[in-house]
């Protein structure tokens, strides 16, 4: 385990971090605009009644954020192992990391980042359109909440081409907001659409199902994932024009359908980011971040990509 900064070394920091262990010690810990929180110091501060301040505040620049997809890969063993390997790689400050791994590890993930000392937020991979009751294999929100979730990947082109069509992702985004989870929103065409030039057109309808029940004042607490579905898992990008075309579209698209009131959303990239194309495409225009799937099973591969952004 990597031995922990006292906590004037982290608040001398650029980008200062806040443990629950400095919560503890100093409950009247005044807490800088621009710190970094641990989900356990987030649950700190929320049980005091307070909401934590978030960086893309009023006049502040807001910090990259790039999400770790581990699909159905690690054990728990293997989680414990990737948050020692990601205290290692020194993980970069300045930039907000969510690791979503299988729901089996999701408790014990949480436990080994913050016993690491690590400012990583804790995300799920999947959610169930349902409340608790009788919908056997489901995860509801809740029981996301409870084991620590703050985020949760919604309409992933994976589980699109499992079934599931745009008026379940709305519902399933409903559920998470109504939850207090921060929903990652995927759109994205297949090869098809795209050689038939319906690239656009098809973002514009997952958008606008998935946000029909999505206030201006809603939306600042989603990011949205633009993942061209024949990129994922196949080792091909997009052209950088292509990419940065289809983000400048997200982003005319929101403000046609939400007005230009509210926090705008982080607009992310996925789809065969490593580490050696990360730099190019997090400077693209527009790009937010980066939704990260095989890429971010190697600690130190995840943090080279968070460096680069």
């Amino acid at each position: 385990m990597r031995a922990p900064l006292d906590s004037d070394t982290r608040l001398m920091a650029n980008r200062p971090w806040i443990t629950a262990r400095d919560l503890h010690a100093n409950p009247d810990l005044e807490i800088p605009a621009d710190a970094t929180l641990t989900p356990l110091a987030r649950d700190l501060v929320r049980a005091r009644g307070q909401e934590p301040r978030r960086a893309d505040s009023a006049g502040a620049r807001r910090e990259a954020l790039v999400v770790a997809n581990w699909k159905s890969h690690k054990t728990r063993a293997e989680a414990r192992a990737f948050a020692a390997g990601l205290a290692q790689a020194q993980a970069t400050h300045g930039v907000q990391l969510v690791v979503c791994p299988p729901f089996t590890a999701l408790d014990t993930l949480g436990a080994a980042l913050a016993e690491e000392g690590l400012a990583v937020e804790l995300g799920a991979q999947d959610v169930s359109p349902h409340g608790e009751g009788a919908h056997t294999g489901e995860v509801a929100a809740r029981h996301l909440v409870e084991v620590g979730c703050r985020w949760v990947i919604v309409g992933h082109s994976e589980r699109r081409y499992a079934g599931e069509d745009d008026a379940l992702v709305a519902r399933k985004l409903r559920v998470s907001l109504d939850a207090e989870l921060q929903p990652i929103l995927c759109v994205g065409e297949t090869l098809e659409e795209r050689k038939a030039g319906r690239a656009e057109s098809v973002v514009s309808r997952q958008l606008e199902v998935a946000l029909a029940g999505v206030s201006a004042g809603e939306v600042g607490r989603l990011a949205l994932a633009y993942e061209p579905r024949w990129a994922i898992g196949t080792g091909l990008t997009p052209t950088g024009t292509e990419v940065t075309e289809l983000l400048q579209h997200i982003r005319r698209r929101l403000v046609a359908q939400l007005g230009e009131g509210g926090a705008a959303p982080a607009v992310l990239y996925g789809g065969s980011v490593k580490p050696k194309n990360a730099a190019e495409l997090m400077g693209l225009p527009g790009c937010g971040g980066a939704l990260i799937g095989g890429a971010a099973l190697d600690p130190v591969a995840f943090a080279a990509i968070a460096a680069a952004c």
